[in-house]
């Protein structure tokens, strides 16, 4: 790489164990892992409930906030730029987001899950970006033993969140979720955690 790297970012399709990868990472180099704690600052940045923020997590505006923004941006001139921050929705979450994860890099030795920050920090120095995956069957046999009682819908509710990952970093990124271009190191988690970590470790020389 020819450069210390300082933050590691870490994507990953659901129910590949990205988001454990992570912190198991984190904890091997003795960095800050930045997964939920992101989403909690973020909601302290814009005055809102912990819950109000993980509703936007990830998440694309429903029609009616994009009206609402229309409305305010175009009909309404009065609308001064304070009633902009007034409105919190995934667009204003998303802004907050980047706003922290490029502070988190500036500052160094973090580990960061998700939220399209390999994009964030694209071109970044000191940052190297990871994405994990895994097989389908490895996915599922995950989502049934973490939730038995929705065994049945592991294949759709695997997919509905993947696809929802993808579109929230083509909207807000205008890039593919999964574009291999993006990241530094594509890994396949049914190689097991050791093996995930030494490959990084490897690749970043940290």
């Amino acid at each position: 790489m020819g450069q210390v790297i300082q933050t590691i970012t870490v994507e990953r399709e659901y129910g590949s164990l990205g988001a454990e990868y992570a912190r198991l990472l984190a904890q091997h180099l003795d960095w800050e892992l930045i997964d939920h704690s992101l989403v909690q600052e973020v909601a302290r940045r814009a005055n809102v409930a912990d819950a109000v923020a993980e509703r936007c997590d990830e998440q694309l505006d429903p029609w009616y906030n994009k009206m609402g923004r229309a409305f305010w941006h175009g009909s309404n001139e009065r609308a001064a730029a304070a009633t902009e921050r007034e409105i919190f929705d995934a667009t204003r979450m998303t802004e907050l987001i980047q706003e922290v994860i490029k502070e988190r890099a500036a500052a160094g030795k973090c580990v960061i899950v998700g939220r399209g920050a390999a994009c964030v920090l694209h071109g970044v120095p000191k940052c190297f970006h990871t994405f994990v995956y895994a097989s389908t069957a490895r996915k599922v046999r995950w989502f049934e033993q973490t939730f038995p009682d929705k065994a049945k819908l592991a294949e759709r509710e695997i997919e509905a969140t993947d696809r929802r990952r993808a579109e929230y970093v083509r909207h807000f990124y205008h890039a593919e979720w999964n574009d291999y271009r993006i990241y530094h190191l594509m890994l396949n988690s049914c190689m097991g955690f050791d093996a995930m970590i030494g490959a990084t470790i490897e690749a970043t020389g940290v």
